[in-house]
């Protein structure tokens, strides 16, 4: 299928079929994935917490405003934020820069003390925001990559994050949870899974400038 074929295939999972699972390989996609995906300077703000242990997807579901998708996916994906980008943060992406590419430190200097410098005059809300923003960049890089792999997904915003970050401890992990994405295979008596998208025609939702 091409790309628009897997996207028109797509569709947000209301019922999973809890008796399939995904494959290590379609795993390891998504998490390469969501490593691969853009953001801001390149910092990483962001983290995935991959769910196979259905006893643990349970406790999710009254959390989730009792959305039965938590549990009974293959696996659950947890998109969260670390807890404020610091200085040190900053400074091991440069350094890991050095690294990767065989730069020298003078090539990235003025770089590195821009950035630091710009996320110093940053409040902690304010850098906490942007990695938030990150987070949707992930979500909708990791549905694009599931519609591609006939993987179903259903993103779901619908949850109560505090509940969820005390049942992974993550104040631990310095992280916060931000988004939820149950993957797996669609129940055979899902009924949206054969109903027509419903979108605005493209020139309601396209401007072209000439």
């Amino acid at each position: 299928m091409n790309i628009i074929n897997s996207l028109e295939w797509r569709y947000a999972t209301k019922k999973f079929d809890p008796s399939k699972k995904l494959s290590n390989q379609q795993i390891e996609t998504l998490k390469k994935a969501f490593n691969l995906t853009p953001t801001s300077f390149g910092l990483q703000p962001i983290k995935m917490i991959v769910i196979q242990n259905k006893e643990l997807q349970e406790k999710f579901v009254p959390h989730s405003y009792f959305q039965r998708q938590v549990a009974d996916a293959s696996h659950l994906l947890v998109l969260c934020i670390e807890n404020d980008t610091t200085s040190t943060d900053i400074n091991s992406y440069f350094d890991l820069e050095k690294k990767v590419r065989g730069v020298d430190e003078a090539v990235i200097s003025d770089f590195r003390k821009q950035l630091v410098d710009m996320y110093k005059n940053k409040t902690v809300e304010e850098r906490n925001l942007s990695s938030i923003y990150q987070t949707y960049i992930a979500l909708g890089n990791l549905m694009t990559v599931c519609a591609l792999e006939k993987i179903d997904a259903c993103p779901l915003e619908g949850f109560v994050p505090s509940k969820v970050d005390d049942l992974l401890n993550l104040k631990e992990l310095n992280l916060s949870s931000v988004l939820l994405l149950p993957v797996g295979y669609r129940a055979e008596n899902d009924i949206m899974s054969t109903m027509k998208k419903v979108r605005k025609p493209l020139s309601k939702t396209v401007i072209e400038i000439s």
